[in-house]
């Protein structure tokens, strides 16, 4: 893999990690179509650039969530405390039924095409339809034990390509009622304790040449523009856009891999 690869993958993995549009499912398309060799662990580094985005972007909620959940053990009860636990409670069962899942059909189911466009074309209807009929009821500060946990388990469907992650705990959180920007916000912080653990879990496979510096570096920079614009965007737009694409992307893929058979 060439340092154009890794930029290329770079920006796909900071574009579509963050926006409810699938990763995964992109990196896998991207790579296929255009014959780019990538390992796993790769992937997972540059999930490590968009958590990276995350931190950042989110360093002072996420120094006050810790410094609150500590606070909390302590016996001083507080919003952030109850929320960083909540975070923490929510992310074990998703993690490991995700993990248990992936480990066992993610390498079915990495190329198997048709799969990966219903997932995408599904999720993005099943996104369009929660969105828009369920009305907002709470924000990212007044979530409750039940809405966070429910929201973690939905991650376990993410070992699915074209799922998404970010796709199917920000419709999870649509449909319990929590408004668009806060929903896109706790799934930002939802998927940080997984990207990290899986970080730490791949650390003895990754290879620290340039291509993975550049390819981290461009999916931490392109995340941070991403966040900032999804989070901008949903104060007064809505998922629409993001499911109509998962349908064109869904039918134009289908299209790329038919020709490209068809060229061999």
């Amino acid at each position: 893999m060439g340092i154009l690869h890794a930029i290329i993958l770079g920006i796909v993995q900071g574009i579509t990690e963050l926006l409810p549009i699938s990763s995964s499912a992109h990196l896998i398309l991207v790579k296929w179509l255009f014959d780019i060799e990538a390992s796993k662990a790769f992937d997972v580094a540059l999930h490590f650039g968009t958590l990276l985005a995350i931190g950042l972007f989110f360093f002072k909620d996420w120094l006050k969530l810790i410094t609150a959940g500590i606070a909390n053990v302590k016996g001083k009860r507080s919003k952030e405390g109850f929320l960083f636990w909540y975070i923490v409670i929510a992310t074990i069962p998703g993690g490991l039924v995700g993990f248990l899942l992936e480990k066992f059909a993610g390498d079915f189911l990495e190329d198997k095409y048709l799969i990966i466009a219903i997932a995408l074309i599904v999720m993005g209807i099943v996104l369009y339809v929660v969105d828009k009929n369920f009305k907002p009821k709470t924000d990212y500060n007044h979530l409750t034990l039940k809405q966070t946990f429910i929201i973690g388990c939905s991650q376990a469907l993410a070992f699915i390509p074209g799922v998404s992650r970010s796709g199917v705990t920000i419709t999870t959180g649509r449909y319990l009622g929590v408004d668009r920007e806060s929903a896109a916000k706790f799934s930002f912080m939802l998927s940080a304790p997984i990207v990290l653990a899986a970080t730490i879990f791949k650390l003895k496979d990754f290879v620290f040449n340039a291509q993975f510096i550049i390819g981290v570096l461009i999916s931490f920079l392109v995340g941070i523009f991403v966040i900032k614009f999804l989070l901008d965007y949903l104060k007064k737009g809505s998922f629409k856009a993001f499911a109509i694409y998962r349908v064109i992307i869904r039918n134009s893929s289908n299209y790329n891999i038919f020709y490209k058979i068809n060229n061999i």
